[in-house]
């Protein structure tokens, strides 16, 4: 790991550190069943029975993993 050779000033430290804003999460819009559902991109959506009890992880329509 890369170490600096000499010391930063406080006020470089403050500025770099201030400098850093976190960026909004994108979220996707989709209608499932009537119901407007908001979900992150490129994600797993976990799958529920009519229960709400959670059965397995789907991916672009795929079984990726049991939940």
């Amino acid at each position: 790991m890369p170490v600096p050779k000499r010391r930063l000033s406080r006020s470089n430290t403050r500025h770099r550190r201030s400098a850093w804003i976190a960026e909004p999460v994108a979220l996707v819009k989709t209608i499932e069943n009537g119901k407007t559902v908001y979900s992150l991109p490129h994600r797993a959506k976990v799958v529920e029975d009519s229960a709400g009890n959670a059965l397995f992880l789907e991916y672009k329509g795929r079984k990726v993993a049991d939940a």
